[in-house]
């Protein structure tokens, strides 16, 4: 399909759109998207799940960079490998669809970057299943100093498939066009090259680039990977509904008794090794001291790709500095780390919790250790040079040494938005003494400041991000748009309920007050026991937290309801354990196409929730058991809410309702992945009667009043109505000109647009002073003819 959206024209790899008469989807999605990158400010935009999010956002910016001269770089940002995949997937049949249409092939080129574990093709290395060791064992065959031990004649293994990069140009290790991991991965074996640096490589010469959120956030990582990126980069976060926590988690670090003392070994190991080189290479630790007299930025090897670990950002005027003298000479800095760390030991042997803030933990430091701040500001980036300096390979055994080496960095660098929380023990209940250090970071728009500052168009977009002005408050930026797209239907496919009482007309609920008692556990069984009985294939049941559900569970058995649940259907669950998981995945998928159909207990913040879809027979019911409030006595939580109350003034209830509702509409959101699927959206908890203008608007639209407060076995008759009513005929062009639009009903609607538009400004017109048929402006002048210019390029913009 062909259209245009102003003066752009867009290309759209479908014969048909969703519509986008105001508020719309996929068309509407399009056109404030326009408006957003036309500002060149930042947006908020929540698009229903199942309607082409994905597509609309790639051929609208792909129009944008083919069309407009600058050709703007889009980095696109995503939470797993398999929505990379798919939306590589995506931008591949729309340039095929581009080509067809054109004529030609454009000038266009797509990655997909991942880790070394998913991309490695060296034989031995990728046999490895930890991602830690297959990024040691890479660093030890790919990085500079490995290679110079090979000339100078001594024996090492090099990686053939990194080396055979180097006599390339770096603009010609992938031809032009979109690469899918399994096309990278099938080219570079038939090069015998290394994808994962292909990638890296390439990435200044990619039109787009598609990887994890981590790339761009995680400054350990960002300062590598993505430190080449201009200014005028479209940056894009798909399923952005949690980018605070991962922006939290990105400059919070814990550590335990355990890591210190292997960070203990690890200095003693530096100890060893600079001894060692001070008897065979003294010039090159001669050669490392003088450059960090002359600044950490003339280090210029410092992210070279076979490099360590690189530390978080350190800002500009620092990196300039030179490193100070008590830290420069490689046995003062081992030495000083041992300090420190010892220190930490020291302050591990408590018996009650402590809070402190950064200032507060350095003046108690300085005070008994005489260790000064401005040296712990270089600890990492000092770190990263001497590991390189010392060529080290089995870096993995330095990872602990690192760890403390950027606490030190962080705590030394920021004073505000942060905690530093001990704690002795791992529980209240717990009476042997196992204690952590958190430093926990408070403020989400610390990590994801520098993306807002350095791009110029940031757009923040998920199927589930209400309330939208939420994230503005906590990332610390302003929206050109915000908006919210509700979800336009040729029948009622989905149908969402909220029971609030059992059978025996009790209230179910998961506070902590009822949430064990027998009869709010046997109402929450008889529910799941009904909708067993009538859902057709697939159940999803989430619960609040691991905890929970494995208490119910016991509790069920013990009631026997599990035993009639498994008359019905067979029953998997979800574990903590990756491998597990995917095999219950894996079952639960099989049941549902063969016709015995299956539940899947699972956990609202769990893997099941985020990003695995249940689409058509795998998911005709997604059943909510609770609220999936966060756990309010966890010290860091508290802290944080603390923190957005006296900085944000987000109140503590506000937030903890919006963070549970956001994962509630996560699952719900599970169920309907396209206007040809249907299923049904229970929320079984009596509280969640309060919170429905916290839910999206394409959900809280659909719910009705009279779905808003049932007892299970009404919600159980409405269920079976809705399932009879999609049990009949309805095919795609009963959705025609309703749910899907062709190019047609597109070109009338831009038409109505216009005269809609048309008739506004005659009424601006006619309600201000027109004299000649010309309107008077604030000075009763005329128009000129430059201002008649003016206006009619505004009508196009309307149009």
């Amino acid at each position: 399909m062909r259209f245009n959206i102003g003066d752009l024209p867009i290309l759209f790899p479908y014969p048909k759109i969703y519509p986008g008469k105001y508020p719309g989807q996929q068309y509407a999605y399009m056109c404030d998207l326009k408006k957003t990158l036309d500002a060149q400010g930042h947006g908020v935009l929540e698009m229903p799940s199942g309607t082409g999010k994905t597509v609309s956002l790639l051929s609208l910016i792909v129009s944008y960079q083919q069309y407009y001269k600058e050709k703007r770089k889009l980095i696109y940002c995503s939470r797993t490998m398999s929505e990379i995949e798919k939306a590589l997937v995506e931008l591949q049949r729309l340039m095929k669809y581009r080509a067809k249409e054109l004529g030609y092939d454009e000038e266009f080129r797509a990655l997909g970057l991942s880790s070394r574990k998913n991309l490695c093709l060296h034989p031995q290395v990728k046999r490895e299943k930890s991602g830690s060791i297959v990024d040691a064992k890479c660093r030890s065959m790919t990085a500079g100093f490995v290679r110079d031990k090979k000339e100078r004649g001594e024996e090492v293994e090099l990686c053939s498939y990194h080396d055979n990069l180097d006599p390339l140009e770096p603009h010609n290790l992938i031809p032009n066009g979109v690469w899918t991991f399994e096309d990278l991965e099938k080219y570079c074996e038939e090069h015998k090259q290394c994808p994962y640096f292909t990638v890296r490589r390439m990435m200044p010469f990619a039109n787009v680039i598609i990887y994890s959120y981590h790339y761009l956030l995680d400054p350990k990582i960002a300062e590598r990977v993505s430190n080449q990126f201009t200014k005028d980069c479209i940056v894009v976060f798909d399923e952005a509904h949690n980018i605070d926590n991962v922006c939290i988690e990105s400059l919070s670090t814990d550590i335990t008794e355990d890591s210190l003392r292997k960070a203990s070994r690890g200095a003693h190991n530096l100890e060893n090794r600079i001894k060692e080189m001070r008897a065979t290479d003294q010039e090159q630790l001669n050669n490392e001291y003088q450059k960090l007299i002359e600044g950490l930025r003339d280090a210029d090897a410092a992210r070279e790709e076979g490099a360590f670990m690189a530390s978080p950002v350190l800002p500009e005027d620092l990196l300039k500095e030179a490193v100070p003298g008590s830290i420069r000479r490689a046995e003062h800095f081992v030495s000083f780390l041992r300090r420190f760390v010892d220190y930490l030991k020291t302050r591990m042997k408590v018996r009650q919790v402590i809070m402190e803030t950064p200032p507060s933990f350095l003046s108690h430091l300085q005070e008994y250790t005489f260790i000064e701040k401005k040296p712990l500001r270089f600890c990492a980036e000092r770190l990263t040079s001497l590991v390189r300096t010392l060529e080290l390979t089995n870096i993995e055994d330095y990872q602990p040494l690192q760890e403390v080496a950027t606490f030190a960095t962080l705590v030394a660098t920021y004073e505000k938005g942060f905690r530093l929380i001990l704690e002795p023990f791992e529980s209240d209940t717990a009476e042997i003494p196992n204690p952590v250090l958190h430093f926990a970071c408070l403020d989400a728009a610390i990590a994801i400041k520098p993306v807002f500052e350095r791009f110029s168009s940031v757009i923040i977009t998920s199927g589930t991000i209400s309330p939208l002005d939420m994230y503005p408050k906590m990332l610390g930026f302003d929206a050109v748009i915000q908006e919210s797209y509700s979800m336009t239907l040729g029948r009622r496919s989905f149908l969402p309920m909220i029971v609030t009482r059992g059978g025996d007309q009790a209230a179910i609920s998961t506070s902590f007050q009822v949430r064990n008692e027998p009869s709010v556990v046997r109402n929450y069984g008889s529910l799941l026991t009904e909708f067993a009985k009538l859902t057709p294939d697939g159940l999803v049941v989430f619960f609040p937290s691991y905890l929970y559900m494995e208490s119910i569970i016991s509790m069920w058995h013990g009631m026997g309801i599990l035993d009639e649940v498994w008359k019905y259907k067979l029953v998997l669950v979800e574990t903590p354990d990756a491998q597990e998981t995917s095999m219950a995945l894996e079952t639960y998928r099989t049941a549902c196409c063969n016709g015995r159909g299956a539940v899947l207990l699972c956990v609202a913040r769990g893997k099941v929730s985020e990003g695995i879809d249940f689409d058509h027979q795998y998911g005709r019911t997604v059943l909510c058991i609770g609220v999936p409030f966060q756990y309010t006595e966890s010290r860091i939580l508290k802290a944080r809410l603390e923190f957005l109350r006296e900085n944000y003034r987000i109140r503590e209830g506000d937030f903890l309702s919006f963070d549970a509702m956001r994962h509630a509409a996560q699952c719900l959101g599970r169920v309907l992945r396209g206007k040809d699927d249907y299923g049904i959206m229970v929320l079984a908890d009596r509280r969640f009667q309060k919170k429905t203008g916290q839910l999206p608007k394409w959900i809280a639209q659909a719910l009705s009043d009279a779905d808003s407060n049932l007892s299970s076995d009404m919600a159980a008759v409405n269920a079976r109505k809705f399932l009879r009513d999609m049990a009949q005929p309805f095919g795609a062009k009963d959705q025609d000109g309703i749910s899907t639009w062709t190019a047609e009903h597109l070109r009338r609607h831009q038409e109505k647009m216009d005269e809609e538009a048309i008739r506004d400004l005659n009424e601006a017109a006619g309600n201000g002073n027109l004299v000649g048929g010309q309107m008077l402006d604030d000075e009763d002048d005329y128009m000129n003819g430059d201002e008649e210019e003016d206006l009619n390029q505004a009508m196009m913009q309307m149009q």
